[in-house]
């Protein structure tokens, strides 16, 4: 007596116990090889693309200060030459 897994093995062999793939529910060998991202990797990547978000807004905050300071040493001038 068989268990219906074996049968199902034993019909599959072909050669010697060469295994024949079903071409129907084969998948390539790409998505075999496709990596799946774990919780941590999502996660990690979200923060990785935030923190490049916030290095960008920490650099034009940067150039509109230095920008604002430049303002600030202008009006001083023409403080000073109104005062004169």
């Amino acid at each position: 007596m068989t268990t219906p897994e074996y049968s199902w093995w034993w019909g599959q062999r072909v050669n010697d116990n060469i295994y024949v793939p079903n071409q129907e529910t084969t998948r390539s060998l790409e998505e075999h090889l496709q990596v799946i991202p774990s919780k941590l990797e999502i996660i990690k990547q979200y923060f990785e693309k935030r923190n490049l978000e916030l290095g960008k807004k920490i650099k034009q905050l940067e150039e509109e200060k230095m920008q604002l300071g430049l303002d600030v040493d202008v009006q001083k001038l023409e403080v000073n030459k109104l005062r004169i």
